[in-house]
This record gives structure tokens, sequence and C-alpha cells, in this order.
């Protein structure tokens, strides 16, 4: 049975408002390919108009204190409570993730507002001495101005909420551009915006399929810092186009984080770390397990755990009482197949899964079986490029040594895990791993005061915390004489 569509408009300068040339683009439920949704196909006049209000709105809302700033924020999040059904429903038909999954995120969306909200009045400057009397030196913190918020298609609503809150909370408006897969969630969102009666500009929200939204939002010598959270594909073109304006970059980029286990490991926690880390959200994580390491001498009895377990793992309907829902686009489970046909072809063996799931409910929708793959050697399509699926490629290797250099010889650089009981190699390999993000004997995890950033090509400046409140502020000199 279809299901009814229904239009949800963008907003720009406090209106609801279309595509000025009348277009408009389906949104699809990953989990039955049905078309529930359209948005508008927005055009560059329309990136001008969300343009202009955002800068119109900026010196004022800059010039709002900071705590009334951080008020505004929680009324947006005293308005979303109440929501708390309808965006978890939501999210399971634009993204897929099942309803508890949902649930989760919608919460992380509220503790990432509030806590920037609260941050409000931490925003700290400096006073330094002056060479000479009867001056001062400052060093003052300012927002850069109109920011640019480009939101991945894996978490739609927290994504929104870790970057609104710092932006605002800061004196810096922002401009949303949602990722054409799951642009619903940014709309429901607004009317919370305006529900609260947020002053017109300082949040505006773009949709657009092609590439000529984003450029021109990107390009634009008005927008002064660019929030993206996608691949690193997409933050080398952006890094590329937001140059010529020297814009301000927080690039939160794709990363293949490493999965080492070695010989002395608590091997309940690091199998149970293993699958969760590996298949939470349908594997579509920065931080997910992505390539098991794991010594000789523990590989088999580790491997035949590990798909033991991942076999528990129950799939279907996001709706349902299921573990595990579809991932977002059909064009991620074609890539993924072919990665591992590529790494079966060259000597790698499938475990448990690898591929489609049988059944007359799984006809429809972007469906993946979980996956373990032993055998892996590191040349391997399934160890190289980075999956963002339910797949589990496992490589042996002889020693923490060869993990810790297949590790490092990557050019991402976003996270990594390491499960050993040896305090002296736990602290090698905090100081001698080229990541962002270290877990030790844990599994995947993000703390609002934490800090989430990329090394290498994983990305530049980071998020959460009071250091990714600090990447919406620049430093500005004042050299003060009272002489």
């Amino acid at each position: 049975m279809a299901t009814d569509i229904k239009h949800y408009p963008c907003y720009i300068d406090g209106e609801w408002v279309e595509s000025s040339s009348g277009a408009k683009f389906d949104v699809e439920n990953p989990a039955n390919e049905e078309v529930w949704a359209t948005v508008p196909d927005c055009t560059v006049d329309d990136v001008q108009k969300a343009l202009a209000s955002s800068q119109a709105a900026q010196l004022a809302w800059q010039n709002t204190p900071a705590i009334e700033r951080g008020r505004w924020l929680m009324k947006i999040v005293e308005a979303l409570k109440p929501k708390r059904d309808h965006f978890a429903k939501l999210l399971v038909q634009e993204q897929g993730k099942t309803l508890p999954e949902a649930y989760g995120e919608f919460d992380d969306t509220l503790n990432y507002l509030t806590y920037s909200a609260e941050a409000a009045r931490r925003i700290e400057g400096n006073i330094f001495p002056s060479d000479q009397a009867n001056e001062q030196l400052w060093i003052q913190k300012v927002p850069y101005g109109v920011t640019l918020g480009l939101c991945a298609y894996n978490y739609p609503l927290a994504l929104i909420g870790r970057k609104i809150g710092p932006a605002l909370v800061t004196g810096n408006t922002m401009i949303l551009k949602a990722h054409e897969a799951t642009p619903v969630t940014a709309s429901e969102f607004c009317k919370v915006v305006e529900e609260v009666g947020l002053p017109k500009g300082v949040i505006n929200l773009i949709s657009g399929k092609g590439i000529e939204t984003s450029a021109a939002l990107v390009k634009s010598p008005t927008t002064r810092l660019i929030s993206l959270t996608g691949s690193t594909p997409a933050g080398k073109a952006i890094f590329k186009a937001a140059a010529d304006n020297v814009a301000g970059l927080v690039l939160e980029l794709g990363g293949k984080a490493n999965f080492i286990v070695l010989n002395d490991a608590d091997l309940d926690k690091a199998v149970e770390a293993a699958v969760i880390s590996r298949y939470a959200n349908s594997g579509q994580v920065c931080i997910c397990n992505e390539l098991v390491l794991v010594e000789e001498g523990i590989a088999e009895e580790f491997t035949r755990r590990v798909v033991e377990r991942t076999k528990q793992i129950t799939y279907g309907d996001p709706m349902a009482d299921f573990n595990m829902g579809p991932s977002v686009t059909g064009a991620s489970i074609s890539r993924i197949h072919k990665l591992l046909e590529d790494s079966v072809a060259m000597g790698a063996k499938v475990e448990v899964g690898g591929g489609r799931p049988e059944g007359a409910e799984f006809e429809k929708g972007h469906w993946y079986k979980p996956t373990v793959v032993s055998g892996v050697k590191r040349d391997m399509p399934l160890a190289a490029q980075e999956i963002f699926g339910p797949i589990m490629p496992i490589i042996t290797v002889k020693n923490y040594e060869e993990a810790l250099d297949i590790c490092n010889d990557r050019e991402d650089a976003l996270s990594s895990y390491i499960f050993t009981q040896n305090v002296k190699t736990i602290f090698h390999a905090i100081n001698h791993m080229q990541v962002g993000t270290v877990f030790v004997n844990k599994m995947i995890c993000g703390y609002i005061q934490g800090y989430h950033s990329g090394h290498k090509t994983s990305g530049t400046g980071g998020e959460d915390g009071v250091y990714g409140i600090e990447n919406y502020l620049q430093k500005r000199a004042i050299y003060f004489s009272y002489d």
C-alpha cells in the first residue's frame, strides 16, 4: 500500500518557501523504497536569499547577550521534548535506523543543544600584561558571522543539534543544508524554530539534490565558516571551494577505525564491543569498528565467537523489535557488496552474511545482512576502503606492532580501538596511534563533553565540548591605552 506523500518546505527568513523554480525531489523510506515525502529542490537564487537573511540577522544576534542566546536554545529544547515520539518515528521512516536508535538520537540532540546553551556564560577571553604603562592587552572571542551547517545522512537530527548549538550560542547565524537523502527531519526541526519565535534569519534551511546549491553556499563570500559532517572526498572538495574566501572550516570526515584485539584482551568484552561497534546504525557511523586486527594467538577463537554473536543480530522493519535496520541508500549497498566480492576474489572468506536477506519483506529496501569476513589482507578493498555498512572484515596480525603499522599507514585517521590488559601497551598506543580518538577496552561511544575530531584526511577542527565551541569563535586582539 502506497504511503501518502507529504511535502516539506524550506525555511528562509522566517518564512516557509518553495524552490523559486518550483522543482521538488522525492524522499524514500529506506526499508521499502516507498516515496513518502517531497522537498524543494532549491536554486542558486534561493541560496542567495538565505545568505542575505543570515547576514542581515547576524550582527543583532551577535550583540544579543550570550546568556540570552543560550536561553533561545533552551526554548528549542523545551519545545522539542514533547515531540520525542514524533521525531523518533520520523527518523525511522527517513533514515532507517531502529526505533530505539532513533530515540537515542533524539535524546542526544537535546544534550547537544543543552550543553551549548549552558556554555553561554563560559565563553572566555584573556587579559595579558602590556609592554607599556597605562595599557591593557585583551584577547576577545568573536563569532565568524554567517556559518553553514552541512549534515550527513546517518544522524539527520543529532547533527543539527551538534552544529547549531555551538554556532548560535557563540553569536553566529547558520544556514542548514540537509543531506538530500534525509531532508525532512530538518524541515520539521525548523517548525520548532518557528514555534519558539527565534528571530528570523538566525536559522535558515535550504534543501537541494544537485551540487549547485551546496556549491553556491560554500563559495559565497558571505559564508565565513563551514561545518561539514561527510565523506573525505566531499571534505576535500569543500576545502578547495572555500579557499578563495579563506573561510573557516570544521570538517568531520570519513575514517576507518581499526579495532585491535591482542592476546591478553578480555575476549567477552572485546567480542561484544566488536559487534556492537560494527553494526550500530547498520554500520553507518564514522567511528564504527571498520577493520578488526586480531593477534594470531586468539584469532581463531575470537573470529568464532564474533560470528556466533553476529548471528544473534536481528534485522527487519526498523519500527519493530529488531537490532538493525536498512542502510540509507541503495548506492551504498551496491558499493559495499562490490568491496566484498572483490575481496573474496582475492582470497577472503565470508563467515556469515554476505548479501541481501532472503524473504518477501526484503525484496524492497536497502537491506544487507550483518556480515563477517575472515582471511582479509591489508591490500584488499574491504581493508583499504571505508565500508560504512554492516560488514566486519578481520585481519590476523602477528603482534601489536603490525597492528599499529596498519593503523598508522592510512591517510585517514579518525579513531581506533584497542583491547589489551597491558598498561605499557595501552600508553604506547595512546602516544603512537595517529588518530583523533582512541577507545581503550571500550565499545563505541561519544560524550557531549568530549571532542570529536579527525587527524590527517579525516578532517580539521572538530565538534563537541569546550573545544568544539571554540571552533565557532575567532580571536580579536585589542591594544587599549588609557593614558
